[in-house]
């Protein structure tokens, strides 16, 4: 067998990866040599105040990493972290320069998450020119490795009984606007990576988890449950992850993942009685009734015709409601195979998300008899 490596040396002169690996005269895919396995380096974390991000910088912190997190606003879930924090804006890039200088490896997390189109042009603006301007920049800053944090949603969420992996076909015109803009913003990046950007992309599913400090729609939901606010959900149902998951998928892929491709993080699917079900048997609260969707459909358009009038967010939307009848069979096979992938049972996560939200003061601390105190 004939191997002929070409390596790429930095400015300071170490080996840092292949550029070109030739088997027998099959050129493969460029090769990172593990430089998050390196305690040291300069990591950037956009979105850093975010779920994930909190999550991911505090890991970077704990295996010795030298973590700069990108903040746009207020930062209190990085609370006792320390790291450098600098203000900038991924929709304006040249706040993008400074805090990416000198980095080794960058993790674009920042995005805008909506589930009630795109009203104001700012889903499209952050999940699109912003997944553009990141990627552009960590370009010109000579970035090794650029990990880009997309979503499931970047794909056909459709139940039609085909295969759903990293193959699976993309969202299309009549589809929400929160799941064009991340597809969107994945072809923003493939253009990027095209002109040499050593790239990967993860894509997680539902996330939920500890550490939810905003809290998310998902986080409030569960809140909610507890506080025995609400009374029905839809028929219908998710695939779900840890958020600790999706940091340690994500860590992998920046040390094993092939340039260019995606990796899907899921989790098991669960229904939205199930996840309500589980909520109460650890936190207490009623179990709540379930409806067939299309009754959620019409009080959906309803509910947030009205709280668009208020200026307020709807947690419950026609697009929420038709994610749920989305498909059961998203796969992290590719994960699992070259990354070493798992995901953990929602009854743990459930369980150390409400101990999260009870150390936080947002739920009565349970006594040892297991009620509340």
């Amino acid at each position: 067998m004939g191997v002929i490596l070409r390596y790429h040396r930095d400015f300071t002169g170490d080996f840092q990866h292949f550029g070109e690996l030739t088997i027998d005269g099959a050129r493969a895919s460029r090769v990172l040599l593990h430089p998050m396995q390196t305690p040291g380096m300069r990591v950037v974390v956009t979105g850093a105040t975010g779920h994930i991000g909190n999550h991911l910088v505090r890991e970077l912190a704990r295996r010795g990493h030298r973590v700069r997190a990108v903040v746009h606003g207020h930062a209190r879930s990085l609370h006792g972290v320390d790291v450098e924090r600098v203000v900038a804006d991924v929709r304006h890039p040249e706040t993008l320069r400074a805090a990416f200088r000198g980095a080794d490896v960058v993790f674009h997390l920042a995005a805008r998450i909506s589930i009630d189109d795109d009203r104001d042009g700012q889903v499209h603006a952050v999940n699109v020119n912003g997944a553009r301007n990141a990627a552009r920049e960590a370009l010109r800053a000579g970035v090794k490795r650029y990990v880009h944090m997309s979503s499931i949603h970047a794909f056909d969420l459709t139940d039609d009984g085909a295969p759903f992996d990293e193959t699976r076909r993309r969202p299309g015109p009549s589809h929400a606007a929160y799941d064009r803009s991340k597809a969107a913003g994945e072809e923003a990046v493939r253009a990027v990576i095209a002109a040499g950007l050593d790239a990967v992309i993860v894509n997680p599913a539902g996330v939920i988890g500890p550490g939810d400090y905003e809290p998310s729609r998902m986080g409030r939901f569960f809140l909610d449950v507890a506080r025995g606010r609400v009374p029905v959900v839809p028929r219908g149902g998710f695939s779900f992850v840890d958020v600790r998951d999706v940091v340690q998928g994500t860590l992998a892929a920046a040390e094993r993942g092939r340039t260019g491709a995606n990796y899907l993080l899921t989790g098991p699917w669960a229904s939205s009685i199930d996840l309500a079900r589980l909520a109460v048997r650890v936190a207490g609260g009623r179990v709540p009734a379930e409806l067939d969707p299309r009754v959620f459909l019409a009080l959906g358009h309803a509910i947030t015709a009205g709280a668009r009038a208020l200026h307020r967010e709807s947690l419950l939307t026609p697009e929420m409601v038709r994610t749920l009848q989305g498909h059961r069979g998203a796969s992290s096979a590719r994960a699992a195979s070259e990354l070493g992938y798992t995901a953990r049972p929602h009854a743990e996560t459930v369980r150390d998300l409400y101990d999260c939200f009870r150390t936080r003061g947002l739920l009565p601390r349970l006594s040892s008899l297991g009620v509340s105190a």
